[in-house]
């Protein structure tokens, strides 16, 4: 098999996957609009159709009445004369030309509606996918390729796979369809005229098909690039402007831009290019097949209303043409994009949106490690190694180590972020695995070090997951107050409906830790993970904050990475850990030694 058969198979086969994930009720959609082409396509061939009589009756209407079948209308009509004839036959000529407009526009709008709305569906998918793979995943994954996966790639897809796919279907219906009615009238001139406008396309398509999927590969590829440099030029841009490095990453920027926007203005001048040639290849074949009709034809009248009917579907046709090769061109410079969207869609859901209910599964005991081992995807050194760790409910544990000995991903096998390479971990001697994890972190809080917040107001931030109507805002003010934030929030103008900027931008490190250790304890969790949760707070909140927590030790189970060593005072228990492993260490006065 040849490269070109290959590649057509690939952009088929890609194709074939996309219309998997297509809707149902966009499949049906699909069908109706299949129906509408096919009206369209017989209205377009009975306004050209009926050129050739309305032609006849004003330059040749000899030949209209010498006609046996029409002779036998006219007389059951009345008509006698050409000004009889006229009126009507112009009207009707006028009504199929309007009707076919009305059509062609429904076709147009329903396409591009459909188009759209397919597209919408796809980008949800593409969204879908990226939220419900594993948190180990996601750290393997740029998010500016999911970024550009979700925004930029899908737009992509819309507008250079989907409405262009659709176009070129109805091109290639409407333009079968004319040159089949071309074809009854005069079968030489139409297959002559078929092969010399087909040839121009063909050979542009033989030459410009490798170029226009190498610069469709720059497009993928350069897309997610840009976007890769404006999230750290806008992340970064404290250490940019402390550093003065504004001009690297404009260079930098610029640079791809320019790699991205010269491929796509390649591609779309290989699209625009035949029209040109097309016209003037359209009306030099007017003029000759003018002059062959007048050197072969005693009478140059009777050849004339076929000359109009060939020009008007020569008008049709011309453009019909260029549509079907910019619509192969779009989806051909498409192709790598697609490919990147539709990986995407194929990857395994690795989480379940069906949460087991809380009464299916309680947290009453303990979480028992046992022989558990972990390595990360991206390397084969063991974290922990055959692990055993129990922590009894309502306990507050503490864990002390320095840094990148695996204290978070101890955190994160034990929130279920991560699952072991080998051994288990049990929740009351239930293991805990794919079906159990959903349910099992409904049941825990996680305060990080750096809190994750969203572009809106104090409460929903605290609220965090859950829609505004549905805020408690009484609770709202109780846990503020319990996490040391009420005094602060409380001053601003807008209380807890002030926004607090993208990531929080508008606040202090303490303040965004404080909301966040709200925010645990808004969830009413039985278990709260403090990962350095309290590094930005000064001694004094810090204290009154812990306070707050360590009362509800009696039901709530406490897990504390701690900044400052003074932080695991109340702790029941304290590990140390270390690349050697975990150690316990009795209590904190046995730490402090």
């Amino acid at each position: 098999m040849n490269n070109r058969a290959i590649k057509t198979d690939l952009l088929i086969n890609l194709l074939l996957k996309l219309w998997f994930f297509i809707e149902s009720q966009r499949r049906i959609q699909l069908f109706f609009l299949a129906l509408l082409m096919l009206l369209s396509s017989f209205a377009e061939i009975f306004s050209i159709g009926a050129a050739l009589p309305f032609l006849s009756v004003l330059i040749a209407p000899k030949y209209i009445f010498d006609n046996q079948f029409a002779k036998l209308f006219f007389d059951l009509a009345g008509v006698t004369s050409k000004d009889d004839l006229l009126l009507p036959i112009t009207l009707i000529f006028i009504f199929l030309v309007i009707a076919s407009s009305i059509i062609r526009l429904t076709l147009l709008w329903a396409s591009t509606k459909l188009s759209f709305s397919i597209g919408a569906d796809i980008s949800k998918k593409v969204f879908n996918n990226a939220l419900y793979q594993t948190y180990e995943t996601h750290l393997s994954i740029n998010s500016s390729e999911t970024i550009d996966a979700v925004i930029t790639k899908s737009n992509n897809v819309i507008y250079g796979v989907l409405v262009p796919l659709l176009t070129l279907l109805n091109s290639a219906l409407l333009i079968s369809v004319i040159l089949i009615f071309l074809f009854f009238i005069n079968p030489v001139i139409t297959a002559i005229s078929f092969l010399g406008f087909g040839s121009i396309y063909l050979v542009i398509v033989k030459f410009a098909k490798k170029q226009v999927l190498k610069d469709g590969e720059k497009i993928a590829s350069e897309s997610s690039h840009l976007i890769k440099i404006l999230q750290e030029g806008l992340g970064g841009i404290r250490d940019i402007i402390m550093t003065n490095s504004q001009a690297i990453y404009i260079n930098t920027y610029h640079k791809t831009n320019n790699i991205l926007r010269y491929a796509q203005a390649k591609n779309l001048f290989v699209t625009q290019s035949p029209r040109f040639l097309i016209e003037a290849l359209g009306v030099v074949l007017i003029a000759l097949i003018a002059f062959w009709l007048n050197s072969n034809s005693r009478n140059m009248q009777s050849a004339i209303p076929f000359l109009g009917a060939f020009a008007l579907a020569a008008q049709r046709l011309l453009p019909l043409l260029q549509q079907s090769f910019y619509s192969w061109t779009n989806i051909r410079g498409m192709q790598p994009t697609l490919r990147d969207i539709i990986n995407i869609l194929e990857r395994p859901l690795a989480l379940t949106n069906e949460v087991i209910q809380d009464k299916k599964f309680t947290f009453n005991k303990s979480i028992r490690f046992k022989k558990t081992s972990f390595h990360y995807l991206s390397s084969k050194d063991l974290i922990f190694k055959n692990l055993d760790l129990e922590i009894a409910k309502a306990d507050c544990v503490g864990f002390i180590g320095e840094t990148g000995v695996g204290k978070s991903t101890l955190i994160d096998l034990f929130m279920g972020l991560i699952l072991p390479t080998s051994g288990h971990i049990e929740i009351d001697n239930i293991e805990l695995n794919k079906q159990i994890i959903p349910a099992w972190q409904k049941h825990i809080a996680h305060v990080p070090q750096s809190i994750f917040l969203c572009d809106s107001s104090i409460a929903e931030n605290i609220a965090f997951g859950v829609e505004s109507k549905g805020i408690n805002f009484e609770k709202i003010k109780q846990v503020a107050r319990e996490a040391e934030l009420a005094d602060f929030v409380e001053s601003l103008p807008n209380k807890y409906d002030t926004q607090v900027g993208e990531r929080g931008v508008k606040l202090s490190g303490g303040q965004r830790q404080r909301i966040g250790i709200a925010r645990a304890l808004y969830r009413n969790a039985d278990v709260i993970i403090l990962d350095e949760a309290t590094s930005a707070l000064d001694n004094d909140t810090e204290d009154n904050v812990m306070n707050s927590i360590f009362s509800l030790t009696n039901k709530v189970t406490i897990l504390i990475i701690a900044h400052r060593i003074t932080t695991l005072k109340n702790c029941d228990i304290i590990y140390e850990i270390s690349n050697k492993g975990i150690k316990k260490v009795s209590s904190y006065k046995d730490l402090i030694k």
